[in-house]
């Protein structure tokens, strides 16, 4: 009997606690994707009961209900019908469920997303300024040279209005007027304050209501006379205040008056509580901050500390917030201290993967191995540490063995960088010390080298693997009393049970195998039509002429990879025989998003079929 795909999604949207509860909803080849306000409100006993749905479970904030190929979109229409959610991308789903993380991810994240954009410009202006300097350093009269005084000028321009680019971006962030967050920027380094740099010098006073009310050392009503170059937490905050009180103006403000009012009104609001409390508040807690975390990295105990922890925050997804603290230095006017430590970290990844590259007899492991760490090498290390150190573990932490050593060195001889944003071999860019910087660069990868090249042992079974194979397999991994399931891609077979996903390992939409791949094409594994390909081309829906219906589903989570690695050579409803290409994916790609390349193999109609064995 048919599903009522109508009747599923009421009985799903009934167990979720109402349509405040879900703030996104989105679907992928097999799941309904949703993110849950408060997952308590949620009855997951009811919705593993409903007719039609194959499982459920949460996974990287998100509930995810198994619904199964060629069905899951047509009962995700109908939800978004009845529940009146909007339906939203996988992206929105993701957004959604972030907002359910604890306040300090939120925190990391949202200084991500508003650093991370600016990067290329401090990059560029740091590169710059290190080319200026060199030449300055070479040829001593070109310092008095028309050249120097506009490639200097040019240099520090992003240094000088570095609060305009981060309240722009924070403003994208925040979700207010980029513009009205431009003109709080600019007004925080207007030419009418003292630039923030000469400060000791003295600066002027404005008293805005009378001689202000005094509090301790601060003063209410008062205006120091005082740019805030240099400065970005500051300027983070009063762009989220004024976010605020733009969206409740907007709210509140009748439209024939809103456009006039509203601009005037934030602008006001905002720039008053900037300079007489977020400013002088917040740049002093700032200046303390980095002032601690530049006397941490000054000491080599605490540099060596760090250079162990980084890959650590990398994993975590926490590594962005050292941005702020390297554009504070950097927008003091001083070298960026950090950058070293990252650097030293990143080449110990790059240290410890190429051994392993090196010194595996697995082919897969090599393919993987070498290129991540050429990548690390870089200053990219995610999949050197995703799809190698960190998985193998021993390597992980003999890199951050490495690491901690390069940093130590790196703060004795004081290396600092004139920019951020890269690291590793384009640190040479930056470094303030070029033969200084190799040699921590050679400490801190050949330490991770060395002791992962000599105490590393690869596993007997990984080492016995064979080469890749791309060949068109033909041995059988399903049989039935209708016919057999051809092994549709090129690897080794491995039971259910050690599919990294609760879903396929529980077998929850069928018989399942997963293949751990050598090869990269997805071949038709019996004579039929093709039912559905996902949009990100990442799974495929066939059935045979026999009546067999088989899910291909390339990797786990892979869905979030957008298409990015996966093309299709076919189309809903067209006929393929036996050995026909289907898919091609890029297991490189796969392993640098972090995700399991894992091919899964389920017969989705197992139910309905007699005798249906299984080669493991």
């Amino acid at each position: 009997m048919a599903l009522d795909y109508r009747k599923c999604a009421e009985e799903i949207f009934s167990h979720l606690g109402g349509k405040d509860n879900i703030a996104s909803a989105a679907h992928c080849a097999t799941r309904l994707r949703l993110a849950i306000v408060d997952n308590s409100k949620v009855d997951v006993k009811a919705l593993e009961n409903t007719e039609g749905v194959q499982g459920v479970f949460s996974s990287n904030g998100q509930l995810q209900i198994i619904i199964g190929t060629g069905t899951v979109n047509k009962v995700f229409d109908e939800f978004i019908d009845i529940s009146g959610v909007s339906a939203g991308s996988k992206d929105d789903v993701k957004a959604a469920a972030a907002a359910n993380m604890p306040w300090w991810k939120r925190l990391v994240k949202t200084l991500g997303d508003v650093f991370v954009p600016i990067l290329p410009a401090i990059v560029a202006a740091g590169l710059m300024m290190g080319l200026v300097e060199a030449l300055g350093n070479a040829i001593p009269s070109f310092q008095s040279s028309d050249w120097f005084g506009f490639l200097d000028m040019a240099a520090n321009t992003a240094f000088a209005f570095l609060p305009v680019l981060v309240a722009i971006s924070a403003t994208k962030v925040f979700g207010g007027n980029e513009f009205l967050g431009a003109v709080i920027g600019l007004m925080m380094v207007h030419p009418a304050l003292t630039n923030g740099w000469n400060a000791a010098n003295g600066y002027g006073v404005w008293y805005l209501f009378g001689q202000g009310i005094r509090i301790g050392n601060y003063v209410l009503g008062q205006i120091n006379q005082l740019g805030y170059q240099g400065h970005v937490i500051p300027v983070v905050i009063a762009i989220w205040i004024m976010c605020k009180v733009e969206k409740w103006l907007h709210a509140h403000v009748p439209e024939m008056i809103d456009l006039f009012v509203t601009p005037l009104t934030t602008v006001l609001v905002t720039a008053l509580l900037t300079f007489m409390i977020v400013g002088p508040i917040f740049s002093g807690l700032e200046t303390i901050v980095l002032n601690g975390a530049t006397k941490l990295v000054a000491n080599p105990i605490g540099a060596g500390v760090m250079g162990a922890v980084y890959p650590v925050t990398v994993v975590m997804g926490l590594h962005h917030m050292y941005n702020t603290i390297e554009l504070g230095m950097l927008g003091a006017g001083a070298l960026n201290t950090w950058m070293p430590i990252a650097s030293a970290a990143n080449f110990a990844q790059f240290g410890a993967c190429l051994a392993v590259g090196l010194k595996a007899r697995n082919q897969k492991t090599k393919a993987i191995a070498i290129p991540s760490s050429l990548s690390a090498s870089l200053g990219i290390t995610e999949p050197a540490i995703f799809g190698v150190n960190l998985r193998l573990m021993k390597p992980f932490v003999f890199a951050a063995a490495g690491g901690a050593i390069g940093a130590l060195f790196g703060a004795i001889i004081k290396l600092g960088a004139h920019a951020n944003g890269v690291t590793g071999i384009p640190g040479y860019l930056i470094i303030n010390n070029y033969f200084g910087y190799t040699i921590m660069l050679a400490i801190a990868g050949g330490i991770a080298f060395a002791l992962t090249f000599i105490l590393w042992r690869e596993d007997a079974e990984e080492a016995a693997v064979p080469a890749a194979d791309t060949t068109v397999p033909e041995n059988e991994i399903f049989t039935t009393g209708k016919g057999s399931v051809t092994q549709p891609v090129a690897g080794k077979l491995i039971p259910a049970s050690e599919i990294a996903d609760p879903m396929f390992s529980a077998e929850t939409m069928g018989p399942s195998v997963g293949i751990v791949p050598s090869g990269e094409t997805v071949y038709a594994p019996f004579d039929g039509e093709v039912m559905m390909v996902f949009p990100t081309k990442h799974a495929v829906g066939l059935a045979s002429e026999d009546g067999i219906e088989v899910l291909v589903h390339v990797g786990i989570d892979t869905v979030q990879m957008d298409g990015k690695g996966f093309k299709s050579f076919v189309d809903q409803g067209q006929k393929v025989s036996k050995g026909d290409r289907l898919l091609t994916f890029d297991r490189s790609e796969i392993k640098k998003a972090g995700y399991s390349d894992t091919v899964i193999v389920v017969v989705t109609n197992g139910s309905s079929l007699s005798d249906v064995q299984k080669a493991l």
